[in-house]
């Protein structure tokens, strides 16, 4: 399985940005796919995960109100819509991919993407 993602950059606080992933036609369905992120000198923590079968999604208690996680069930893609970003949202994002439920453990997922920089100034 192979996670391509896309989106990042920089932006003001209260900003917004959109990212994306994409998995490759080859993975095994239904799909788990989520996103974590990594600050310099930090753990890498998670942010949202969705899951294809049923369309759960879960989010760490930082970003709930302010980040959205949409997926697409046929096309084994997710993307995460960040609102109202602050400072420390500033990190590495990296999308993940499991089979079975949702997890915010990044040892349960199996695939990974290369990481997308997002960066909040103040």
């Amino acid at each position: 399985v192979q996670l391509q993602a896309s989106g990042g950059g920089l932006v003001q606080a209260g900003g917004s940005l959109r990212l994306s992933c994409v998995a490759s036609k080859r993975t095994l369905s239904p799909i788990v796919m989520g996103w974590f992120r990594q600050a310099p000198g930090k753990e890498r923590e998670f942010v949202a995960a969705f899951a294809q079968r049923g369309g759960a999604t879960s989010y760490t208690d930082a970003v709930k109100g302010r980040f959205t996680l949409s997926g697409g069930n046929a096309s084994n893609t997710v993307s995460l819509q960040m609102n109202n970003l602050k400072p420390e949202d500033t990190a590495a994002y990296y999308c993940a991919a499991r089979q079975g439920s949702t997890s915010s453990f990044p040892r349960y997922y199996s695939y990974w993407g290369q990481g997308t920089q997002v960066t909040v100034s103040s």
